[in-house]
């Protein structure tokens, strides 16, 4: 007589999910209590450092400011992450199609990328007149290389006897690109969204600080700035709280797209678990 042998349930702390969830948190806990006590301990001044309880409270006190200059930080930033991506999709295809043409442009994507955006952000301000777009325009420089470096090393990285496969079979340019070259540059695209959605956030606010306008219509980059001016340093870092959030939510975004797309067939995604 068999006997079906016993499936052995694992504990909800050890089971992967949860710990990718429950080790950060504790790991923030630790750090904003030590970070609590020591302000209250050494009785910092508020002006210097102020306490998370602090940090807390002035978040949600100037929530009418602050909420209102976060939605504009988020426009530009995911308008410049969507033009990013399209712009270096199409140029990542361009280069595909021939050495020549990328080993001709590739370098000028690169000084793309070294060019620190503070150098070039005055120019394209005094250029594009709209000041939103002058921001995304700024803001999607700093996130188009990721997309272009990592879809074209995609798009490159197939298995040569698959790609001699279809080219006994006759199989055309197009076909070729969407049935072998692009499932097989999704784990680089992907990998490329991650990186770009946090420069594209990081491009924003840095356009925003070199724009340095004002009104109702600024991000958070003025509310930091006008905090450091009056000296309003709890203000400072809830906005600074807002930026850092905002990253996260955009990185854990991009990694559930990527579970989505290539959760069921991927290795990269498959061995997670």
């Amino acid at each position: 007589m068999s006997t079906t042998p016993a499936v052995r349930k694992i504990p909800l702390f050890q089971q992967p999910r949860v710990q990718r969830v429950l080790f950060p948190v504790l790991v923030a806990i630790v750090l904003l209590g030590a970070w609590q006590g020591m302000v209250v301990g050494w009785e910092l001044p508020p002006y210097l450092v102020p306490s998370p309880v602090l940090m807390m409270k002035t978040l949600f006190t100037d929530w009418s400011a602050l909420g209102t200059a976060l939605m504009v930080t988020l426009k530009i930033t995911v308008l410049s992450f969507i033009a990013a991506v399209v712009i270096g999709v199409l140029i990542s295809f361009l280069f595909v199609q021939s050495r020549i043409i990328e080993t001709a442009l590739f370098p000028y994507a690169v000084l793309l990328q070294v060019t620190p955006i503070v150098a070039v952000a005055p120019l394209i301000i005094i250029w594009v007149k709209n000041p939103t777009a002058s921001l995304v325009v700024c803001a999607a420089l700093v996130a188009l290389f990721p997309i272009i470096s990592n879809t074209t090393l995609g798009l490159r990285s197939v298995d040569p006897d698959l790609q001699s496969y279809f080219r006994m079979n006759r199989a055309t340019r197009w076909q070729t690109l969407m049935r072998l070259r692009i499932p097989s540059a999704l784990p680089y695209f992907f990998g490329g969204l991650r990186i770009s959605s946090g420069l594209a956030l990081i491009g924003a606010v840095v356009a925003e600080f070199v724009a340095g306008t004002g009104g109702t219509g600024t991000g958070l980059a003025y509310q930091i700035l006008m905090a450091g001016y009056q000296l309003n340093i709890p203000r400072m870092f809830a906005a600074l709280l807002l930026i850092s959030l905002t990253g996260v939510a955009l990185f854990v975004l991009m990694a559930w797209l990527t579970r989505l797309a290539l959760g069921s067939w991927h290795a990269s995604e498959l061995s997670q678990d």
